[in-house]
């Protein structure tokens, strides 16, 4: 089977300039490929994933990754998606944010060849650039993105410095093409007119006699659960892939809870399983086929061993599948340092279980608040926790209460 019919079959496709002459491409011998990832944080999140797994499974095939992080696109931030203008970063975060993205990138896509579009961008001559490449976009053209034309809609409307960033993403692909000998551009759904100015502007340098190649453009769908939410988002926010801002329990918690009805989908879109093997997982028991994926997707992003300590503090938590519950506190079972004693209202909400004291008190009064190891329901909303405890919210939230002196208690 072809590499773009598994990536079509797994749910990877929106878009594709020609999928004719990319298939006979991709089959004819190793395409170098790029994606690009602004820095707009420290770390990624969730709602990277499909455009890394999709490096991942190209790199796995056969074909040549680039991983391209925007150290000039960046200073400068991408309209598309946005009803806002993103905050401009300075150079120290921005250097940051680049020192923690691009080793999360290579967890997904070993091998990858990394490089930062600041080495052409941030050097450019401003005239020489508007006479040579922005000459060949035309303003009537680019005010019919959906990016410009509903920013432009709306009162805030789109700064200049915005208007210029397809202009930027086109050139990183010409740069990459004549560089690294890139021919394919992936990115999310919301890229598609940025990859096709990029497609476009190396097919009219050619004309001018630099030098013509096939080049292409995938998208990927922009993906919401089946709820309705956007992928990577819950309540209490991202779904970060560094484990300093989302420790791998919750990151496995995450994928664990999904909806049933995105099991299947969000199997072969996030692991590397082979689809017969997927189809048999999700064939058998839920809550064993829920576990697979959550270790799966750790794996990927945080290891082997980190994986296999999130599973079994799940099943500390909550039972193995199949199996009667069999509760026990590890060392992946979240905490929350406390001075005790302390209002059962005020824990729930300090520790992250509930986002306010409203809500607190909605659970309690709805019964789905238990404290202890035997879960014993807490039905007084001014019931005091005077010892250290475990503190349930619902089934599956759970929080290790722990006594700290008044100096230490830091709030988790």
């Amino acid at each position: 089977m072809d590499i773009l019919t598994v990536l079509r079959e797994r749910g990877f496709i929106h878009q594709i300039t020609d999928e004719s002459a990319l298939r006979e491409a991709l089959g004819a011998g190793p395409v170098t490929f790029y994606c690009g990832f602004d820095p707009t944080a420290s770390s990624l999140h969730a709602g990277s994933l499909v455009q890394l797994m999709l490096m991942g499974n190209l790199a796995r095939a056969g074909h040549r990754a680039v991983g391209v992080i925007g150290g000039g696109t960046g200073m400068i931030g991408d309209p598309a998606g946005r009803d806002t203008t993103r905050d401009l970063l300075n150079e120290e975060k921005l250097a940051e944010n680049l020192r923690g993205i691009r080793a999360q990138i290579g967890r997904f896509c070993p091998g990858v060849d990394m490089v930062d579009n600041g080495e052409w961008l941030l050097g450019l001559n401003y005239i020489a650039f508007l006479r040579d490449i922005g000459r060949h976009f035309s303003v009537n053209r680019m005010m019919s993105a959906d990016s410009v034309r509903l920013r432009l809609e709306r009162e805030q409307g789109l700064s200049f410095i915005e208007f210029n960033y397809v202009l930027l993403q086109a050139y990183d692909f010409l740069e990459l093409y004549r560089r690294k000998g890139c021919r394919l551009q992936v990115g999310g759904q919301d890229q598609w007119f940025n990859i096709l100015m990029g497609t476009e502007l190396i097919r009219r340098i050619g004309e001018d006699g630099a030098g013509r190649g096939d080049t292409f453009g995938l998208t990927t769908p922009l993906l919401t659960t089946s709820s309705g939410a956007k992928m990577g988002k819950t309540a209490a926010g991202a779904i970060w892939l560094d484990p300093e801002r989302l420790p791998p329990f919750e990151y496995y918690q995450y994928w664990y809870n999904c909806d049933d009805r995105d099991l299947e989908k969000f199997l072969k879109l996030f692991t590397f399983l082979p689809l017969p093997e997927i189809a048999a997982i999700v064939a058998g028991d839920i809550r064993a086929a829920k576990h697979r994926l959550a270790r799966e997707v750790t794996e990927i992003a945080h290891g082997a061993e980190v994986a296999l300590a999130s599973q079994e503090a799940a099943f500390g938590l909550f039972g193995r599948p199949g199996e009667a519950k069999a509760f026990s506190v590890t060392e992946e079972t979240p905490r929350h340092a406390a001075v005790l004693p302390r209002g059962v209202v005020d824990l729930l909400v300090e520790s992250g279980l509930c986002r306010s004291k409203a809500e607190a008190r909605q659970k309690i009064r709805e019964g789905a608040v238990k404290a202890h190891a035997d879960r014993q329901p807490v039905g007084d909303e001014k019931q005091v926790l005077a010892e250290p405890t475990l503190l349930w919210v619902g089934k599956k939230q759970v929080v290790q209460i722990l006594s700290a002196p008044p100096a230490e208690a830091a709030g988790g």
